[in-house]
């Protein structure tokens, strides 16, 4: 080993944390070096405790990259290896990757005690393309890792290197304390998802802007501190978009809803490409010309759509609903999918269903617990369904409940597959209409159902007058039942029911607006003004349009012949 080495890995033989005269002006990022010596490090797992942690995180991690189509791994903060071994019985081809070689040494020896050879390198991020080999499909930085960075132009400088050693569809999974809430009102902490083991004491002794000194107190009496960068969440996230990412969702715990001081752990999630005509199918567009599943996605998967539709529209539902006996946005969302069930005749546990448009899965979850069938939600927006995948996995319900990336022009599905085809609100997103039910048919097997909802115009709606209504969410058309009937008719379907409820949209739209006017401060922590105001009045656009007799909305059922 060269002395340089040997100077780098001392944390193999250092038994003592190394500090300076005064503890709180040690702000660089190489202290790490002097803080993971092996003595801290083989407490490090009494912290974690592995078993409580996979119970709370769940498969969240292994969800999200399993269902972006991700295999190759660069786990750049292994630290005991947790990630990295989870990762590899899980599939994924990891390699693990850390600045401490006191880390990556207990890492190795934890994948052997579980039948594992990790393929580990020593790492510095800044240097980071210097030490590994290729590109990756995704890059997991996790366990607070990133606020080592002490340094702005470290934290650029290692994005950036995050960045170069990523595929062009690669994908970064960062996350990060809540420090946004220690440094505004203080410390607290669940002990529930990241560090789970409930015989160790973790908590700051120091937090300002700059330094958030963290110490570490053991069941033996053993103290060990780390000095960390207390950086914020939009701080972060405006890092990231500068380093070249093109989306980023941000997490709280696990969840995308969440009040900015709930959660104890942020988690960025960041693509390095939105680019999506391939994924859709296309051709080249015209120049100029905007794909509107594009579109779709783009509005679905923003931060502000998705805090509003979770907190205000219904929580896991996300369609209109029926107020005969209630006024509560969620009663009434679950009575729709009720009375469309009433409409089928009822469903049995043989029968499979595929629902399109399915949002954060609500529906499909009400028709598993109630009915036992097999359901496959296709969707558009990979926000919600990150969102489905945890709540089904949060409710025991993953191995019923698959969730799929797509859209319903083009289902990606064998040909008489299904029993029956659910959907509720989501067709008015598509400007190609006759192709959704070409696909419908084509996926349904002889006898089964289409059954859906969605919010049209009438069938004598003026021309011109509906504009202030699409624009809400940049539509070009709505269908009608006319519509519907004579596309259906087209496809070979047989008319069942075409169920006219209009008011039912009306009464919709206008509790959706009383709520979200009532309860505009707490949506705004997490969405921007400039939405919830345009949304205020969009739906205004939408219950003035409804009482002019511009608009229809209804439960359709279609059947295809034996």
């Amino acid at each position: 080993m060269s002395s340089s080495a040997a100077l780098a890995n001392k944390d193999l033989r250092t038994k003592e944390q190394s500090y300076g005269e005064d503890p709180l002006a040690d702000r660089e990022t190489d202290q790490y070096r002097n803080e993971y010596v092996m003595s801290f490090v083989e407490k490090w797992d009494e912290l974690i405790d592995w078993d409580a942690r996979a119970e709370s995180e769940g498969q969240f991690f292994i969800d999200i990259l399993r269902a972006r189509g991700k295999d190759t791994v660069l786990d750049v903060a292994t630290g005991t290896g947790f990630h990295s071994v989870r990762l590899t019985n899980a599939g994924f081809n990891v390699t693990s990757a850390d600045g401490s070689a006191a880390m990556l040494a207990k890492a190795f020896a934890n994948g052997q005690a579980r039948g594992l050879i990790l393929k580990t390198v020593q790492a510095d991020w800044r240097w980071l393309n210097r030490d590994i080999q290729g590109k990756y499909d995704a890059i997991i930085c996790l366990g607070n890792s990133f606020t080592h960075l002490h340094d702005e132009k470290d934290r650029r400088r290692a994005l950036a290197e995050f960045y170069a050693a990523l595929k062009h569809d690669g994908i970064l999974i960062l996350d990060q304390r809540n420090y946004d809430t220690m440094l505004d009102k203080g410390f607290t902490t669940k002990h529930k998802y990241y560090y789970a083991g409930d015989k160790v004491k973790a908590e700051p002794e120091h937090i300002d802007e700059g330094l958030a000194r963290f110490k570490y107190t053991f069941p033996d009496g053993a103290e060990y501190t780390l000095n960390l960068c207390p950086i914020r969440k939009n701080y972060v996230r405006k890092l990231i978009t500068e380093a070249g990412f093109e989306r980023v969702r941000t997490y709280g715990d696990f969840q995308e809803t969440y009040a900015e001081d709930e959660p104890d752990f942020f988690i960025h999630i960041a693509e390095k490409s939105s680019l999506h005509l391939v994924r859709w199918g296309n051709g080249a567009l015209a120049e100029g010309q905007t794909d509107i599943r594009d579109v779709t996605e783009d509005y679905y998967d923003s931060d502000d759509a998705d805090a509003f539709y979770s907190t205000i529209w219904g929580g896991e539902d996300l369609h209109i609903g029926i107020y005969d006996e209630t006024d509560d946005i969620k009663t009434a969302s679950v009575t729709t999918v009720k009375r469309m069930v009433d409409t089928l005749g009822g469903l049995n546990g043989d029968q499979a269903v595929l629902d399109i448009g399915a949002g954060y899965g609500g529906s499909a979850r009400y028709l598993v617990k109630n009915f036992g069938v097999d359901v496959t939600c296709l969707n558009i927006s990979e926000t919600q369904n990150d969102t489905n995948r945890y709540q089904n996995r949060l409710q025991k319900l993953a191995d019923k409940v698959t969730v799929k990336h797509g859209v319903f022009e083009d289902i990606p599905e064998k040909n008489e597959t299904f029993d029956v085809v659910w959907c509720q609100d989501s067709i008015l997103h598509s400007d190609q209409r006759a192709d959704v039910l070409n696909e419908v048919y084509r996926v349904l097997k002889p006898g089964g159902s289409f059954i859906f909802t969605d919010p049209m115009q009438a069938d004598d709606c003026p021309e011109g007058v509906l504009q202030p209504v699409y624009d809400r969410l940049q539509l070009n058309s709505l269908g009608s039942f006319r519509f519907y009937r004579e596309a259906a008719q087209a496809a070979g379907f047989e008319i069942v029911d075409q169920i006219e409820m209009t008011q039912q949209l009306r009464t919709h739209y206008d509790r959706v607006r009383q709520e979200l006017v009532a309860n505009y401060d707490k949506v705004a922590e997490t969405a921007s003004k400039d939405y919830l105001d345009k949304m205020i009045v969009g739906l205004e656009n939408w219950v003035n349009a409804a009482d002019k007799g511009y608009l229809a909305w209804g439960i359709q059922r279609f059947k295809k012949p034996e």
